[in-house]
């Protein structure tokens, strides 16, 4: 079992969202966060005072999944969310050594489902 991890552009979201159903991965966990990566955030001037935002919004995408799994969500994910620039987001992926279902206490590959 892994966890995959992705951070994203927030305008993305859909298209990575659709990629994932045609690749059958439909359970997900969705988070706003902030952040910055390579491209620093930018500044902007309002009213004549020069503000630096480095914190940009991104969007976090926790999916669990089984090992059959993890490739074609990785593929998924980049399908969805790749457009050539800086900025395009992150995809972590981390051994997951437990899962239990809460509803009926299942453990392990059949609890992720």
């Amino acid at each position: 079992m892994k966890l995959i991890i992705a951070m994203i552009q927030p305008h993305k979201l859909p298209d990575v969202k659709k990629a994932l159903y045609d690749a059958e991965v439909y359970k997900m966990t969705v988070s706003n966060v902030l952040g910055c990566g390579q491209q620093r955030g930018f500044t902007e001037t309002y009213r004549g005072v020069i503000h630096e935002v480095n914190l940009l919004k991104k969007i976090r995408l926790e999916i669990a999944v089984n090992e059959d799994f993890v490739e074609p969500t990785i593929r998924a994910i980049i399908k969805g969310a790749k457009t050539g620039t800086i900025g395009d987001g992150k995809i972590l992926v981390l051994d997951l050594p437990e899962c239990i279902r809460i509803r009926t206490g299942e453990r392990g590959g059949k609890a992720i489902g």
